[in-house]
């Protein structure tokens, strides 16, 4: 059982509560001003029907509502919002059309540039007439490998506005790595950039693109953006053509919108890959937009005008989700390039320069910041900023004490988990409850969050940890996976594991203020002697070792049990030895339990991990059993996993 904090971290003043969205929804919806979000919650997953049709017009959300919320009840995988409704994401997004500021892009030279919405609305325009004279349809998908950069959401919006399915993939992956993800949905266009920065290099993407666009056949138009240099040499690549020449044809007009289904594809997004090929799941217009808009508003306090930052590729579900803030009038801060070039505040220099309100980004930007000790309020004016989110792993004790120290005192610090299963967040912020240490405030409205136990039953408060489910349906489940037909590897995928219950695949556990702990995959459980361990409850505890940067737990499978293999990356020219392995273990079995203490501690000089940067136990566990790691594309440093090959330490 993990430690519960007693004393709130923040806790918002009357003020802060007093012009909250959720505050005014609440109201509009016969609450008091003095409700709390239990109470919201409670009402949001009893009367779904209720909730979800006040919220698309507190929303203001254009588009017809239809005269029906749900159908197919009779089992929450087949439930269906809005049946009758017709809607468009991208004309939600692009309602604005005035000059304020829509986009401000910053790259890793300090070189910006913004677009107001008035130009986001023309050029959207020329791009979605010339994706039309290019022959794209409802239905065609339309692909990015592209950085965080304004063109990548230019593309998404030009071809969501036709009824087009937008993909897209960070341009630092490989060549097989994007071909078996667009292989699978077979594009009929293509976007890219020349090349791309980081860490102070420039990355040529053009010859990759030789070595991908013959492995996609179902290319047609290959769009070029030039961001390394001005003038760029295609002629090794095939049908190939400049941006600015492929919607030079076409002038400036008020974009036309598709009017689609509630559930008409928006985006396939796929699944991380790392033990297989990936999932393509398919998320829809208006269970997309209608998410995204209550997370932003309701959970975060987006309100018009608003500048919003997420550090993110456009392989990780947070670039879809970040964009959508488009949506509420927010202005979108995009940044792309490492995060520590030239320094180890670049980011917090870009976000004091433009006033942002909320600061996104992962649990290990933040890990990685408190180890390198740095104090951003002392450097920065941070006036301006009300919210940090941290996803994409869990957000330890120690990182939530080292925000509210180093970086703002009167911040709302959101952890929050959810997926590209769900293109949103099971659990998140929420602005009108204290945050406690080390743990997410709660459910999102409209999820009926629990967790289950092994038999399916529901664990109470405060009784351990178990497998994080949701027992009623919400409007972004997907639409379904590509090319599954009869659903079987989506019910496979979520409704396998407990009868007409979504299993999530995360351990978590409910805590006595009804907030939550994830302590890391299910499927990366550990299991010694037959008790379910969390990863992450282990890193908590190594990473408060000085000489620790970051660590990775696995089980290895011995002697008809499990053991618990900790590898551990240290400082500088730190070396592991008998009494760092001590001391390391003394603070695991303190922190956690005995059983916790894994039975071997070995050094290694890199951890393997996704280009989202989310460590990978699974994979490591595959090779420390010679076992072949199905997709080596998924990773963003896979010759790390050759440092777990063929130790000698764990043949004993």
């Amino acid at each position: 059982m993990t430690d519960i904090s007693l004393s709130p971290l923040w806790i918002p003043s009357a003020d802060q509560k007093s012009d909250t969205h959720i505050l005014k929804f609440a109201m509009k919806n016969g609450f008091s001003d003095a409700v709390t979000y239990d109470e919201l919650h409670n009402w949001s997953v009893t009367e779904i029907a209720e909730f979800w049709s006040s919220f698309w017009d507190y929303a203001e959300v254009i588009g017809e509502k239809g005269d029906k919320v749900l159908s197919g009840t009779e089992r929450m995988e087949t439930t269906k919002f809005f049946p009758n409704a017709s809607v468009n994401w991208a004309e939600n997004l692009l309602k604005r059309r005035d000059d304020s500021t829509a986009i401000i892009f910053r790259d890793e030279l300090g070189r910006e540039r913004q677009l107001s919405f008035k130009e986001l609305s023309a050029i959207v325009s020329r791009l979605q007439q010339a994706f039309v004279a290019a022959g794209v349809q409802k239905g065609d998908r339309v692909a990015g490998y592209m950085p965080n950069m304004p063109e990548t959401i230019i593309g998404a919006l030009a071809a969501a506005s036709i009824g087009a399915i937008w993909s897209s993939a960070s341009p630092d992956f490989g060549v097989q790595g994007v071909v078996d993800r667009l292989g699978q949905i077979e594009p009929k266009i293509l976007m890219s950039v020349d090349g791309y920065f980081y860490n102070g290099k420039i990355i040529d993407v053009l010859p990759k693109l030789a070595d991908i666009l013959p492995k996609l056949p179902s290319i047609e138009k290959t769009i070029i953006v030039p961001f390394v240099s001005e003038r760029i040499d295609l002629s090794g690549l095939s049908e190939a053509v400049p941006f600015d020449d492929f919607i030079l044809p076409h002038t400036a007009k008020q974009p036309t919108f598709e009017r689609v289904p509630f559930d008409h594809p928006l985006f396939i997004m796929f699944s991380s890959g790392t033990t297989g090929i990936p999932k393509c799941i398919i998320h829809g217009h208006g269970g997309t937009l209608l998410q995204h808009m209550k997370e932003h508003q309701l959970q975060c306090d987006i309100h018009e005008g608003d500048k919003v930052f997420y550090f993110t590729t456009c392989g990780w579900m947070m670039w879809n989700w970040q964009i959508s803030a488009l949506a509420s009038g927010a202005t979108l801060m995009l940044f792309d390039g490492s995060p520590f070039y030239p320094d180890p505040y670049i980011l917090w220099d870009y976000t004091s320069r433009h006033d942002c309100m909320l600061f996104g980004t992962g649990a290990k930007y933040i890990d990685a910041l408190k180890a390198h000790e740095c104090v951003v309020q002392d450097k920065f004016d941070l006036k301006s900023l009300r919210v940090i989110t941290s996803t994409g792993s869990p957000l330890v004790h120690e990182s939530f004490d080292y925000v509210y120290k180093a970086i703002k005192k009167d911040v709302h610090l959101a952890s929050i988990s959810g997926g590209t299963d769900i293109i949103s967040c099971f659990v998140i912020g929420n602005p009108i409850s204290p945050v406690y240490r080390g743990e997410i405030q709660g459910a999102g409205l409209g999820y009926a969050i629990h967790v289950f136990d092994d038999k399916g039953q529901i664990m109470p408060p405060g009784s351990g940890s178990g497998e994080l489910v949701c027992t009623k349906p919400f409007p972004s489940m997907p639409v379904g996976f590509w090319n599954d037909p009869n659903g079987e590897k989506y019910h496979k995928a979520y409704f396998d594991r407990f009868d007409d219950v979504w299993c999530h695949g995360d351990w978590i556990e409910k805590t006595i203020h009804g907030g939550f702990i994830i302590l890391g995959r299910s499927d990366a459980t550990l299991n010694p002697g037959g008790v379910r361990i969390g990863t992450a409850e282990i890193y908590r505890q190594v990473e408060q070792i000085p000489e620790v940067l970051e660590s990775i737990a696995v089980g290895q499978l011995w002697d008809h049990d499990e053991r618990v293999i900790l590898f551990v990356r240290l400082k500088g020219d730190v070396i592991l030895n008998d009494e760092l392995v001590a001391r390391i273990k003394s603070r695991i079995k303190s922190g956690a339990s005995p059983r916790h203490v894994p039975s071997k501690i070995l050094q290694v000089s890199d951890i393997p991990r996704t280009k989202s940067n989310k460590i990978v136990e699974l994979a490591v566990k595959e090779i420390i059993h010679n076992r072949p790691v199905k997709n080596i594309e998924a990773l963003a440093n896979p010759e790390a996993l050759d440092l777990y090959r063929n130790l000698k330490e764990l043949t004993f």
